[in-house]
């Protein structure tokens, strides 16, 4: 996933889980309910609510929704517009949604006056969809280093891009989360891959409804340090990303991070918004290892 574009790097690992998802789950997952009128479910997520990033799995959106909400899923991630109402009459929130389905979605971003145009246009367009339809964060993104735009320039067009839309956020309910990611591994030459960065534009703006989304995988290879920087920032984090260490695979003990540790820590700052799980399994049964990460992350 070193490709800076939204559009390969998440269709590989689709075709990565793909060959995974053929083996099945568990006979016990495969006789979950399908139907989606159900309001209830036996699963306990204790403090946090939990939802899945759509591109980690290539099950059809409706047998997805109705095999992770049994395992304890409030919600799914990464939603397209056309989508949305598929989440919904399964019972669950769209926990982040898309604006657009452009493929350089990473790299083109708000560092970029040359983008502000295009980027508001699309989000202008969106925030009153999710408004009606009930979805709370849409994602946006910094974008990639543009030759010529140093980092306290880059820093202040992205406050003077978002600022233009904050109030319009705000007036229809909607949060945009603006995403966190590392440039070592997975998107070289991303422009927000650090939480001072990110941390310095959100304060610029100063809106409730402009965060970060804090994707815990790519904090984790830029700086470390996770629960001390989540306490220290939480007033500018919005949503939450999983993954393990390398790899982006399963969060348990094949990975560096205790992200049962990480989850209770984010809990007891009182944080009320979702952790998504991202992450491609290598387990042959990747519902096993989805149903494995909502027990690690409840606390």
């Amino acid at each position: 996933m070193s490709d800076p574009s939204l559009g390969l790097s998440r269709r590989a690992a689709l075709k990565c889980i793909a060959a995974a998802t053929a083996f099945g789950a568990t006979a016990a997952l495969a006789s979950a309910p399908a139907s989606s009128n159900s309001t209830s479910t036996n699963v306990r997520t204790g403090r946090l609510r939990q939802s899945l990033s759509r591109w980690t799995s290539s099950e059809p959106l409706p047998q997805l929704c109705s095999r992770i909400r049994p395992l304890g899923f409030q919600g799914v991630d990464l939603v397209h517009v056309d989508e949305w109402s598929i989440v919904a009459d399964h019972g669950l929130a769209v926990s982040m949604g898309y604006p657009t389905r452009r493929e350089n979605f990473i790299a083109m971003g708000f560092n970029d006056p040359a983008n502000h145009a295009a980027l508001l246009k699309e989000l202008e367009d969106t925030i009153p969809l999710a408004k009606r339809a009930g979805v709370k964060n849409l994602i946006t993104m910094f974008g990639n280093r543009v030759p010529g735009i140093d980092e306290a320039q880059a820093r202040d067009n992205c406050i003077a891009g978002l600022s233009k839309i904050a109030p319009y956020a705000a007036e229809n309910g909607i949060t945009l989360c603006v995403e966190l990611l590392n440039s070592k591994v997975d998107h070289h030459g991303y422009q927000g891959d650090s939480t001072a960065f990110g941390v310095a534009v959100m304060k610029g703006i100063a809106s409730p409804n402009v965060k970060l989304l804090y994707d815990i995988y790519h904090m984790q290879i830029m700086e470390g340090d996770v629960i001390r920087t989540v306490r220290d920032n939480l007033a500018w984090i919005g949503h939450f990303h999983t993954g393990g260490v390398p790899g982006r695979h399963e969060i348990d003990g094949t990975q560096e991070l205790n992200y049962h540790a990480v989850a209770k820590a984010i809990a007891d700052t009182g944080f009320q918004g979702f952790i998504a799980h991202e992450f491609t399994p290598a387990n042959p049964d990747p519902f096993a290892s989805f149903a494995d990460a909502v027990r690690i992350c409840t606390v």
